[in-house]
């Protein structure tokens, strides 16, 4: 499953959303890539939903895993926890919590670790290609840093914004805005990298095309007239010209 787009993409964005700005064509210049962490560039999402049954069993709640991913996957640990426990909850407890689900996550993760396909060799050709790489994710500092261990990159991206640093989450924009800050580009500049349909949403929302990795969508909740390309994974992006492609700013 693979599709690229070739013609200019519709600038008009939908209606609805904060920050929303005309979404730049296929060919116009590129600086940056932002990547999405969980799902796009380690393939962590089916522990994540074990690690949320598994929070959820301590706690007493019984939950609807499938649901509650679809309403929270991209939006930070403060966010979710309110979102399961249905209730606000101060800043304390809320880290408490977000810490205990996070914990059992990376423990279940940690002896099956795996990068979504090809993601390292992909990023290694955009860096030599000239482009900058960015990472805007809601996982926080001790799963970004988690990622980075096992991920041995080298070098690392240029600039890393986690879900901890107070920004909301996605489908709003801010994440992926401030990591364009830090890389030094503009919105429509960057193209993003992402495996959920609130993150796809953010990126419309900043202004910046994206690439759909479905690896725990289908292409269809991963669609919108920004999207340039659909793939598994990086294996497949690597054999098109993609990259090549590209008009690098």
């Amino acid at each position: 499953m693979m599709r690229i787009d070739g013609p200019p993409l519709d600038s008009k964005a939908p209606s609805g959303g904060s920050e929303v700005h005309a979404v730049p064509s296929v060919g116009a210049p590129v600086r940056a890539l932002i990547f999405d962490m969980d799902g796009t560039m380690i393939d962590s999402m089916p522990w994540h939903a074990r690690s949320w049954m598994e929070f959820s069993r301590r706690h007493g709640i019984a939950i609807d895993v499938a649901d509650l991913l679809r309403r929270t996957t991209g939006r930070t640990g403060t966010e979710c926890m309110r979102e399961l426990f249905q209730r606000e909850l101060d800043e304390a407890e809320s880290l408490r919590l977000v810490g205990e689900k996070e914990a059992i996550y990376r423990e279940l993760f940690t002896p099956v670790f795996a990068e979504v396909g090809g993601f390292k060799a992909f990023a290694g050709r955009a860096l030599q290609r000239g482009l900058k790489l960015g990472v805007g994710t809601a996982g926080d500092r001790h799963n970004i840093a988690f990622a980075f261990s096992h991920l041995q990159m080298a070098p690392q991206p240029q600039a890393v914004v986690g879900g901890d640093e107070g920004l909301p989450g996605k489908p709003e924009p801010a994440i992926f805005l401030e990591a364009a800050r830090r890389l030094g580009a503009q919105a429509g500049q960057c193209i993003v990298f992402e495996d959920a349909p609130l993150g796809i949403e953010a990126a419309r929302r900043a202004g910046m095309r994206a690439v759909a990795v479905c690896t725990s969508h289908s292409a269809a909740e991963l669609a919108g007239p920004h999207v340039v390309a659909q793939v598994r994974d990086y294996h497949e992006l690597m054999n098109t010209p993609f990259l090549e492609s590209l008009h690098v700013a």
